[in-house]
């Protein structure tokens, strides 16, 4: 039996992440499954002890794990590189492919070339994050010629904690950041409950909502050679032609 197997690189004390890729894969089983590999990460702020837990050793050791079972593609499945900068994920997925053979991608360069293919210039940010991490994620942005017109955040240093916010509360943020028009929203963390939501407001607002679990399920697939568009109620992330050319 051919199948395409997805390691997906995970914070210890996310519970979002995974249930939701395998209900966004669901259409695909058993000729796609998604496997997890957990890696130390407790909490989300820019004091050294928080921002050591990404150093790429760890990630490196997990993505070896995954690979044993002889991945087709793995994704560090987090936003750490939204605050901690880009060339950070682009350098740990060049390490990632030279330590496994595997390609590899991240939740962050997976929006980034979501943003990038549709043309996105006006972005609205909803997180869970501390003040000091959203001034940073947007200054990144920034940086790269992507202005967050609107953003909210619910100023939680978590990683657990963000788990608990239920759909209405996110939904309510979107709602807000709706308000500027910006071209596309983004729900930027992988453990907030940001997939199921996407395609009622989608519906109601008109703009496009890139979920960070949808996006790395999303290049995943691309990276397998696996249309996205054949996952279907989920979004227009997976039907877009821009995207799924």
């Amino acid at each position: 039996m051919s199948r395409t197997l997805i390691g997906m690189l995970t914070p210890s004390s996310n519970t979002v992440l995974e249930p939701y890729t395998a209900a966004l894969l669901g259409e695909l089983m058993p000729e796609v499954t998604a496997h997890f590999q957990r890696f130390t990460v407790k909490e989300i702020s820019l004091s050294d002890q928080a921002l050591a837990q990404f150093d790429p050793a760890p990630l490196l050791e997990a993505a070896g794990l995954l690979n044993d079972a002889r991945m087709d593609v793995i994704a560090w499945n987090g936003t750490s590189a939204s605050w901690l900068g880009f060339e950070a994920d682009r350098r740990l997925c060049a390490a990632i492919t030279e330590v496994t053979g595997a390609p590899a991608t991240t939740s962050v360069l997976a929006l980034n070339e979501a943003l990038e293919r549709t043309g996105v210039t006006r972005l609205g940010l909803v997180t869970p994050y501390l003040d000091g991490i959203q001034e940073a994620i947007v200054a990144n942005y920034r940086s790269e010629g992507i202005e967050v017109v609107a953003e909210r955040h619910l100023n939680d240093r978590g990683n657990f904690s963000f788990s608990e916010y239920d759909e209405a509360t996110l939904a309510e943020m979107v709602r807000e950041v709706a308000k500027a028009n910006p071209q596309a929203i983004t729900i930027l963390c992988t453990n907030l409950r940001g997939a199921g939501i996407v395609p009622e407001l989608e519906r109601e607002l008109g703009i496009p909502i890139y979920d960070s679990v949808s996006v790395t399920v999303w290049k995943t697939l691309a990276l397998a050679g696996i249309d996205p568009a054949r996952i279907t109620g989920w979004g227009g992330l997976f039907q877009d032609p821009r995207l799924t050319a």
